[in-house]
């Protein structure tokens, strides 16, 4: 049996947690956020645990089980906690800046890209160099994440671009010399 699958997941203080069949609704102080599940997938809420159980162990079913209990376990964390990225912008010139709802961001293109704030997430601006993308949902806080890295990504010979404030660049050196 999967070891992830049969682990059960603790429900917090404050997260409401109802289970509709193959639909589950957490809602919690970061927010409310709704999925349906594969319906093969027997998920049980008991007093503050959940627990999701497959059927028989088909391939499809051992795929299912670990992957419905690790995102139910991510909506859960998602409400209670929130997720959260952080973008590093490097180079000269290159400064981000919120305008309304939106991310603005000079990047060493002849126009400004901006980034419209989308349902779910909250974008922060603390510093030029620094932005904090922000929310219940982690697949949409790290898609966000991903498409402003998208544009800029770090490039090996100076470290120019956009990263993760964890991520490693591996440094290159460039060319060797002049005339042989």
């Amino acid at each position: 049996m999967s070891r992830i699958g049969r682990a059960p997941i603790a429900i917090p203080a404050g997260v409401d947690v109802v289970v509709d069949g193959s639909t589950v609704t957490v809602k919690g102080p970061k927010g409310t956020l709704t999925r349906t599940f594969h319906s093969n997938m027997n998920i049980e809420k008991n007093d503050a645990t959940i627990i999701v159980t497959r059927p028989n162990d088909q391939k499809e079913n051992r795929s299912l089980h670990g992957l419905t209990r690790t995102l139910i376990a991510n909506m859960i964390e998602g409400v209670a906690n929130g997720y959260k990225k952080e973008l590093e912008i490097n180079g000269i010139g290159y400064r981000a800046e919120k305008k309304g709802n939106a991310l603005s961001m000079k990047i060493g293109f002849s126009h400004d890209v901006v980034m419209p704030e989308i349902d779910g997430i909250t974008i922060e601006v603390p510093s030029p160099n620094k932005v904090i993308i922000s929310g219940p949902d982690k697949q949409k806080v790290g898609q966000f994440a991903a498409e402003v890295r998208e544009h800029r990504p770090p490039e090996p010979y100076k470290g120019k671009g956009i990263r993760y404030v964890d991520e490693y660049v591996r440094r290159k050196e460039g060319k060797a010399g002049k005339g042989k």
